[in-house]
């Protein structure tokens, strides 16, 4: 078999670890606060489909919290002092798109460019209290609600760069947004309207960077 026919007879299959931060938009966070990450780990398993496509299976694990007292500046925020904890466990599939022949080994640096999209369901268990719970749960005899354990989905979109360190090992850098499928990721929806939105739903973010091994495969042409 001829090198310059192998990207063409060869498939890949790919396990990976991640490691980054994770952070979320909603009532109590109303705008992408970088500060606000706290970390996550993320596990991936993917395989090349052509040369730009690549199906890819991941888990996700990581907690969100955010403070009304971080937005101040807002009239709302600095009325409900509200502060919402949130663990999340999220399952994953969905393709990456490879803008450059990632496994043409004929190029000196290897590296691509990449968008990522995909359908996901999670687990989450929130809790969101605040100083005089009243604001938040006016029929909740004055108590903060306890945490409860929630499922939904969600769709992950995200973008990426992809870095070849040697022949089996990769260096990656991802930053994906989800938007939910629902208004319950920080247990504000409609317990007091005054002091919370029902009607936006959710986001969440991861941002890391990634550690992942190659497996190939020759695939012998059939004459």
């Amino acid at each position: 078999m001829h090198v310059s026919a192998q990207n063409t007879e060869r498939s890949t299959n790919e396990l990976g670890i991640g490691i980054g931060g994770i952070t979320y938009k909603g009532d109590v966070s109303p705008r992408y606060r970088l500060l606000s990450n706290r970390p996550a780990l993320t596990l991936f398993y993917k395989r090349d489909v052509s040369r730009a496509l690549v199906l890819r299976g991941s888990l996700l694990a990581g907690k969100v919290k955010a403070k009304d007292t971080q937005y101040e500046d807002l009239p709302l925020s600095d009325y409900r002092k509200a502060e919402v904890t949130t663990s999340v466990l999220e399952l994953a599939v969905g393709f990456d798109y490879n803008f450059l022949n990632y496994y043409d080994f004929r190029r000196h640096i290897r590296w691509t460019p990449y968008f990522t999209l995909g359908v996901a369901g999670l687990a989450y268990n929130n809790k969101t209290t605040a100083p005089n719970p009243v604001v938040l749960y006016p029929e909740n005899g004055g108590n903060n609600e306890p945490y409860k354990t929630s499922f939904t989905m969600a769709v992950p979109i995200g973008a990426g760069i992809k870095y070849a360190l040697t022949h089996r090992l990769n260096l990656g850098v991802e930053f994906g947004a989800r938007f939910l499928l629902t208004d319950k990721f920080d247990n504000l929806t409609n317990q007091n309207e005054k002091v919370m939105n029902p009607h936006d739903n959710d986001w969440y973010f991861y941002n890391g960077v990634s550690l992942s091994y190659t497996f190939y495969k020759i695939n012998c042409p059939l004459f």
